[in-house]
């Protein structure tokens, strides 16, 4: 099997009828026994679901955001949410399947969102949050260029919609890039 961005990969915006492999995707890519065959997985820290078809609907549909579908032969590979936010672009809901993970797509795929929100939105800055103690997933983000801002926000506990805490400390940190 070739590498992950040996092959034409395609980009395009979710539409409804994505929205059930979109979900698909981002449960496989965190939640699961199936997560662990990526280094993305959440599965340790969180149980339950990590987004549901309503959440996806409500970003394939909001005026401010797309969620950039990725496909490579045809089959749904990757996704990212971008939503636009006054002076910069919230970038979220990322997910690559996990068996290509490791192989070059997710940077080609954070590239080409921070390209668009560029070119679409004329932002100067990224935003995205992440789990605070997801270390190895900031790591990558910074190793992109993102920086760590100490700014948390609560993790919702007793909201099963983002999951089952399996510890008590999560809460999210904001990076941020510039997109000069």
């Amino acid at each position: 099997m070739s590498s992950a961005t040996d092959s034409v990969l395609t980009f395009r915006d979710a539409t409804d009828a994505d929205v059930d492999a979109l979900v698909a995707l981002i449960e496989s890519a965190y939640r699961g026994e199936s997560s662990r065959a990526g280094w993305t997985t959440e599965a340790d820290i969180l149980q339950g679901q990590r987004t549901d078809p309503e959440g996806v609907l409500e970003v394939v549909r909001s005026p401010d955001s797309r969620l950039l579908t990725v496909e490579r032969e045809g089959r749904v590979v990757a996704c990212c949410q971008l939503e636009h936010r006054g002076v910069y672009a919230y970038f979220g809901m990322f997910a690559v399947s996990p068996a290509l993970q490791g192989a070059g797509l997710g940077r080609t795929i954070i590239a080409e969102a921070e390209r668009r929100a560029r070119e679409t939105w004329g932002v100067d800055e990224m935003h995205m949050t992440v789990i605070s103690v997801r270390e190895d997933l900031i790591a990558w983000y910074e190793r992109r260029g993102y920086r760590r801002t100490g700014r948390m926000t609560p993790f919702p506990y007793g909201d099963e919609r983002f999951g089952i805490p399996q510890r008590d400390d999560l809460e999210f940190e904001l990076l941020v890039k510039e997109l000069a």
